[in-house]
């Protein structure tokens, strides 16, 4: 069992609440993203899973033995870091199997247990080299192989991709998920970047000022969004929120195609959603052309609604167009941002 659970997590800088009340429970062998922008408690939450952070309140349980008050090298983890902290000293070999030596594992079984990783991560031509001969993507993978020989259940990933090309993050990505499930690892990995959440995560965990904003399966968080702020977190570009005024779009005589009640301060649609072609008139204010699609910023009333149309669309701005959706693509939210 490699299940990671957090009870009532609480964890204070003097005044300042850096987390509260984090409830949460990550399944064996899952990959969970927790995910947020900057200062949001991602990396904090991370670092008191790994025991390098004390929680200020709660309670932490790995694999159902409580791991609160337990040293980092007895929760049965490895990290993998931002920053990769190589040893640029040491060999990849070396650097693989640091931990290892640490340990005092015997030779021949360090020796096996390096060897293993570096197959499995494509590394053995380069075992070697230093990490200055290294490539930032066979950086990454070093880091990794380091832990994994320490053959822990359970790895957390501090923003390990942060420091790669876009392609080679997106290589990077598909790599990480594979060898997650190929291994049956449970992965914690904090990210600001939701294409890295959506794509590789079972549960992604949104952060917002210290508390779960969100907890959810990706398409659940992108279908259903919690609040306004989950709403405009996830998707590219972000979900539409029209302020609604005594039930129309503010500023033009447009209804919401479905029933709301009186507590429906904001109208949610994804641009995918929205049509050329329909009821609801509009004016272009700008556009933005991205080969495959077409942004367009089109004002309705006093309302800016993004729409995402066919690259070959030919429009300018000031032109005026026709926009229509369908009732079961409206999302509602009240006062307080709280989905209805």
């Amino acid at each position: 069992m490699s299940a990671i659970e957090l009870k009532h997590i609480d964890k204070l800088w003097g005044s300042t609440q850096a987390l509260a009340d984090i409830t949460l429970t990550i399944a064996p062998s899952s990959f969970c993203v927790l995910l947020g922008p900057s200062g949001c408690g991602k990396s904090t939450t991370l670092r008191i899973v790994a025991g390098l952070e004390a929680a200020t309140r709660g309670t932490v349980l790995i694999g159902g033995r409580d791991v609160t008050h337990a040293a980092p090298a007895e929760r049965g983890i490895a990290m993998v870091f931002q920053n990769y902290a190589l040893f640029p000293h040491l060999t990849v070999a070396a650097n693989i199997g640091f931990g290892l030596a640490v340990r005092k594992v015997p030779k021949a079984e360090a020796a096996r247990r390096v060897d293993e990783a570096a197959a499995l991560l494509g590394l053995s031509a380069l075992l070697a080299r230093r990490p200055s001969q290294l490539s930032g993507g066979q950086q990454q993978r070093v880091a990794l192989g380091r832990a994994l020989v320490a053959q822990a259940k359970v790895c957390l990933m501090d923003e390990p991709l942060s420091n790669l090309d876009a392609q080679l993050r997106q290589e990077m990505r598909q790599e990480l998920r594979e060898l997650q499930r190929r291994l049956g690892l449970t992965v914690v990995y904090v990210t600001h970047d939701q294409a890295e959440a959506m794509s590789m995560a079972d549960q992604v965990v949104l952060l917002n000022a210290g508390r779960i904003e969100q907890n959810a399966a990706p398409r659940e968080l992108y279908a259903r969004p919690a609040s306004t702020f989950a709403a405009r977190f996830i998707g590219t570009p972000a979900m539409n929120l029209l302020e609604l005024a005594e039930g129309r779009i503010a500023g033009s005589p447009v209804r919401p195609l479905a029933a709301t009640n009186g507590a429906a301060v904001h109208l949610g649609l994804r641009p995918e959603t929205v049509r050329l072609g329909g009821p609801v008139a509009a004016t272009v204010a700008a556009i933005e052309y991205l080969g495959a699609d077409l942004v367009l910023r089109c004002t309705v009333g006093s309302e800016t609604l993004t729409v995402r149309a066919e690259g070959d669309v030919d429009l300018a701005p000031g032109a005026a167009v026709q926009l229509g959706w369908q009732a079961q693509d409206e999302h509602f939210f009240d006062a307080g941002g709280r989905r209805l």
